[in-house]
């Protein structure tokens, strides 16, 4: 069968649209890093730069700001900027996720914002709730050795995902 030059361009276009949508979705999963969520927003709006500060706060929507396909709300415009123009520096290990469940069981566990760690520059988060604090079992049970742990697990569990 033999096609006309007009066939021919509409099919070549199809063939690239259908790669171009393939691309973009395949990009939009990649850059989209698993966050511990509450009200759909990273840790439940908490300002990740205050962490560094010692003092966590809530940060309002006036700030809001969507990096990697999850919202994150600051205190200030300086809060925001901060996180721009360093990223790496704020986001909390593990997703926000608890992290002496990721190190102890491999597990995704909600956190209690206010429940951290600053450890060599990276913020950790933990469970805190019904007389069990993470925090605490973190470091009697050896920090040092939960938090790599927790680096292995924190693979695996984004491989499976």
């Amino acid at each position: 069968m033999i096609l006309d030059k007009e066939q021919t361009q509409k099919n070549s276009m199809m063939k690239q649209l259908v790669i171009l949508i393939f691309t973009i979705c395949t990009l939009q999963l990649v850059a989209q890093t698993d966050y511990y969520l509450k009200k759909n927003i990273v840790i439940g709006g908490y300002d990740v730069t205050s962490y560094f500060e010692r003092t966590p706060k809530q940060g309002v929507i006036e700030y809001a700001l969507t990096y990697e396909g999850a919202q994150f709300y600051f205190v200030t415009q300086e809060n925001k900027k901060k996180f721009e123009a360093n990223p790496q520096k704020y986001i909390p290990q593990y997703g926000g996720y608890c992290a002496y469940a990721i190190g102890a069981k491999g597990e995704k566990v909600k956190i209690d914002p206010e429940t951290y760690e600053i450890r060599d520059g990276k913020l950790y988060l933990f469970y805190n709730a019904w007389g069990t604090n993470t925090l605490d079992l973190w470091n009697e049970e050896g920090a040092v050795q939960l938090q790599a742990k927790a680096d292995r697990n924190w693979e695996n569990i984004k491989i499976k995902e």
